[in-house]
């Protein structure tokens, strides 16, 4: 599977994924994902950013209220079409187009950082896409982006539960497996009408161990400067205590490396 047939999958979800995201029902990415990576990402006061696979551009859109000029593109184009929708209904200057992270249509050194909110993990073609992320950074600038964490992230995981009940682990095994796959969900904080609404989503993984995502980085020529791995905190878990699973394991990583200056 290349990036244009992964590409035709997320055409077939953006419908349902824009609807039900934008109804409140992607909780892990509204209440913990996002707000993590926002908290760790540098400031973007009147810097020039790129959004790689930015869906229907919930997160581009946040990231352009830090006073970033953004670009965002996707393959997906009934994504991009949903997000220039609300670009024309909610003017932010924000750019939005239809492309390929392999093939990015911007000349080299063109932005002053990059940024991915949970879309590497679904392109085939990751070192050619971290390849055209440096290529298009200018030098000094920084790229941060967010996969599901693939320690934890494996086609073997269960819930370990105590004699009360309580989750407490998680059981985890083919972590060195990494033969891409195919799944099918949807939401699970959807209410039934909605998924009895919605097809469920076709999603492809292409899940890497650690080694090789810092490894791939590292080729690259890009230095690596932080790791994150989001974990609730007591006044989310106030508000959303259906995500105590994420305290026991974390559900994320987020990297932020940057091109050398010279």
């Amino acid at each position: 599977m290349d990036h244009r047939e992964v590409g035709k999958c997320w055409d077939g979800n953006a419908d349902a994924w824009t609807h039900l995201a934008r109804s409140g029902y992607d909780v892990c990415r509204d209440w913990l994902n996002t707000p993590a990576f926002l908290e760790m990402l540098p400031d973007v006061t009147g810097l020039q950013g790129l959004d790689l696979g930015c869906g229907e551009g919930g997160n581009t859109r946040l990231v352009s209220q830090r006073c970033a000029c953004m670009t965002a593109f996707d393959i997906a184009a009934r994504f991009v079409g949903h997000a220039i929708e609300t670009e024309r209904a909610e003017t932010r200057g924000i750019r939005y187009l239809i492309a390929s992270a392999i093939e990015l249509p911007f000349a080299d050194a063109s932005f002053d950082f990059a940024v991915a909110f949970m879309s590497f993990q679904d392109m085939p073609e990751q070192d050619r896409a971290l390849a055209e992320v440096c290529r298009v950074l200018r030098p000094g600038g920084f790229f941060q982006f967010s996969v599901t964490h693939p320690c934890f992230d494996t086609k073997i995981r269960a819930k370990v539960r105590d004699e009360n009940g309580r989750h407490y682990a998680y059981e985890i095994g083919g972590y060195w497996d990494t033969e891409p796959y195919v799944s099918q969900w949807i939401f699970s904080d959807a209410p039934a009408e909605e998924k009895a609404r919605w097809p469920k989503f076709v999603v492809p993984y292409f899940r890497r161990t650690v080694s090789e995502w810092i490894n791939g980085i590292v080729r690259t020529g890009l230095v690596i400067e932080e790791l994150g791995e989001p974990c609730p905190d007591e006044e989310t878990l106030q508000e959303r205590p259906d995500l105590d699973d994420a305290t026991i394991v974390p559900f994320y990583l987020h990297l932020r490396c940057r091109k050398p200056a010279s």
